[in-house]
């Protein structure tokens, strides 16, 4: 069994693009569970991550290869992350594709629905993860093309990929989207994208409900604040330094552990949950 050292803090450094290349980081986030030994709960089965280059769907990337699932992989233009995510993956035996683009274009979604299925003949796990954050002092300060690319990519996306994909997911397959904290408990300067994390929270819920006659679940996972590229690519280095401090844990989550959360509604072992969201964020209370 492996031992893993969670570090307290975060040093105060910044990424100088977003939404962040992990292989610039100095404190690389921890993806990988060395606890975590497969028992094939997803043998055969195709997932597709959108965000699997790095951070929270790399590590959920991880954590399904380990339990036999092949992976499509969808990442912006972080290529040495996705190079690294895809081998990273193959190591455990299961295949990776990888493919760059922007889910903000439905056309994009659509070729990657259909690269999958021409390469692995099925889908059956759908991780809409892929998101982009833009904080601004104030509401008269958010620009319309801010609050469109922000929307476009969060939410859209997953429109957009969901479309695509449900003709192809087979009953007892399923969506997983992630959603925030601040879905819940909101940000003063991250208007635009907490209100985009709550939008995802009705889409998850409503769309559960659409599909459950198709045999099909759909559930959300809130994380807290996370150690990702997207911390240090947005906030200031004093920000970065403080980051996850305020939870009642006193420090940041890693990406493998909330990929656990992922994985569980991804298999079997949830079988009579869907419309629901697991908050992982380090004993913040949220009421739902």
């Amino acid at each position: 069994m492996g031992i893993i050292k969670l570090p307290a803090s975060q040093p105060p450094e910044q990424l100088p693009t977003r939404p962040g290349n992990q292989s610039e980081m100095e404190q690389k986030p921890i993806v990988d569970n060395p606890d975590h030994r497969g028992s094939d709960k997803l043998k055969g089965k195709v997932a597709i991550i959108t965000g699997g280059d790095s951070g929270i769907g790399q590590a959920v990337a991880i954590a399904f290869a380990k339990e036999g699932a092949n992976v499509v992989i969808s990442y912006l233009d972080e290529h040495e992350d996705a190079k690294n995510a895809q081998k990273q993956v193959e190591s455990h035996g299961v295949r990776c594709l990888v493919i760059a683009g922007d889910v903000g274009s439905e056309a994009h979604c659509t070729s990657l629905i259909g690269h999958t299925i021409e390469e692995f003949g099925r889908l059956d796990i759908v991780v809409n993860n892929a998101a982009e954050q833009h904080p601004r002092k104030n509401l008269e300060d958010l620009p319309a093309e801010q609050l469109e690319r922000t929307f476009r990519t969060n939410v859209y996306g997953m429109f957009f990929l969901s479309k695509a994909a449900i003709p192809h997911v087979k009953e007892g397959g399923s969506v997983l989207n992630t959603a925030s904290v601040v879905a819940y408990r909101c940000h003063p300067e991250l208007i635009d994208y907490a209100s985009t994390k709550g939008a995802i929270v009705a889409f998850s819920r409503s769309l559960a409900i659409s599909l459950a006659s198709k045999g099909i679940r759909v559930n959300t996972v809130a994380p807290g604040p996370i150690w990702t590229p997207l911390i240090p690519s947005t906030f200031s280095e004093e920000h970065v330094k403080r980051f996850g401090k305020d939870t009642p844990m006193g420090r940041a989550g890693q990406p493998f552990e909330v990929a656990m959360a992922f994985l569980f509604l991804a298999s079997k072992d949830a079988s009579y949950i869907t419309g629901q969201t697991i908050h992982v964020n380090g004993g913040g209370l949220v009421t739902s």
